[in-house]
């Protein structure tokens, strides 16, 4: 191998290497859409279809009532009991007279009475149902 004389200058190569940067790049992108899909959260809850107004996605309380007859305010689990001691409260708190209601298609219509009659002994009288908009449209 040669030395160079010290008069020799060494020519600048001024270019970046970006190829390892899109990998790494490229190696994220792949990650994020590996997980992306299970991080989303959420009730496993099949609402019914009607043909109705959309409702404003605005804070305030959310109940949900599953299946399997758990009801959930907000994010938090309880039974019915629970929740009739825990609604009152929970709704004198929020500054949101309207409540939005949302319950599995196979949900009993007791169940739901009873929940509807526990948020309205709490004064609230404005409900906002939540359902899916049909995939037929109505002829």
């Amino acid at each position: 191998m040669r030395r160079r004389r010290a008069k020799e200058k060494m020519v600048l190569n001024a270019e970046i290497n970006v190829v390892s940067l899109i990998d790494v790049m490229m190696l994220l992108l792949v990650i994020f859409m590996l997980t992306a899909p299970m991080m989303t959260g959420g009730l496993d809850i099949k609402l019914p279809e009607a043909d109705a107004k959309p409702v404003e996605a605005s804070g305030g309380l959310t109940v949900s009532i599953t299946k399997d007859g758990t009801i959930y305010l907000n994010e938090s689990r309880m039974n019915l009991a629970t929740f009739r001691s825990t609604f009152p409260l929970r709704a004198s708190r929020s500054t949101e007279r309207v409540v939005r209601l949302q319950a599995d298609e196979s949900v009993t219509w007791g169940l739901l009475a009873q929940v509807q009659a526990t948020i309205n002994a709490a004064g609230i009288t404005d409900l906002a149902y939540i359902y899916n908009p049909p995939t037929v449209p109505p002829q």
